[in-house]
């Protein structure tokens, strides 16, 4: 990878801002209607992108009795319906995920428009993951109401519990009833990990590891209740 190619993934979060591109306009019809994207953003072509407003089968769930297509603020989503879902992993991690099982990529962006169902409590979360190579190795980004070693960080899970790989975060997230806007931009050379939320401009989580060079990404939550509805992957494809 050439100089001019890192730099421009180390910088793509605030050169691109692609908020337009993932919030909702009512269609006249008072069904919520999603933009256009654009087909590449700094060399890095869409590879996949969605509403929910056809099907999930792209998705593949820990427990699909968990999971339901359904409608929220006039949105198609994917929604996330039980606290704690009937899957029970061989090592300490997230329980309740929903992984896309094509494309597998290395460099990306994960736009994703969120929203927490669970009533309001200290650990109230959502998770994204991505690296994911199958049950006992991937990264996951838990955004927790309020942090600690175990919330709202950047994780590994490498046939371990998971563990804590954050080198920054912040007092935690602020969790209410409303949409958010959630993304992940990761070089894999640097080994850099960037997650924002809602501001665009500055991360709120930083990371920097290069176990996993590659992998699936997906949506779900350690135990507790969302939904998900416009999913954006910018990458490159393995």
């Amino acid at each position: 990878m050439s100089t001019r190619r890192r730099i421009s993934i180390a910088t793509i979060a605030i050169l691109c801002n692609l908020t337009a591109y993932t919030l909702y306009a009512d269609d006249g019809r008072g069904e919520a209607k999603a933009a256009e994207p654009p087909q590449s953003v700094h060399g890095l072509p869409l590879v996949y992108q969605t509403d929910f407003s056809d099907n999930a089968d792209d998705w593949k769930p820990t427990d699909a009795k968990a999971w339901k297509l359904e409608k929220n603020d006039n949105r198609s989503v994917f929604a996330l319906t039980k606290k704690r879902s009937d899957y029970n992993p061989k090592v300490r991690s997230p329980f309740n995920q929903a992984i896309l099982q094509s494309p597998t990529v290395t460099d990306f962006i994960l736009d994703v428009q969120l929203k927490s169902t669970e009533p309001d409590y200290n650990h109230r979360s959502l998770c994204l993951f991505f690296g994911h190579q199958d049950a006992s190795h991937f990264y996951y980004v838990h955004f927790g109401k309020k942090t600690d070693d175990h919330a709202n960080q950047i994780f590994i899970v490498n046939d371990a519990p998971r563990t804590k790989i954050s080198t920054k975060t912040t007092p935690g997230t602020n969790w209410d009833d409303e949409w958010h806007h959630a993304r992940i931009v990761r070089d894999v050379e640097s080994g850099s990990i960037k997650v924002y939320f809602d501001d665009m401009d500055e991360p709120v989580m930083t990371a920097t590891d290069k176990t996993f060079k590659h992998g699936k990404v997906g949506i779900g939550s350690f135990d507790d209740r969302g939904v998900f509805s416009r999913v954006l992957l910018y990458g490159t494809k393995k």
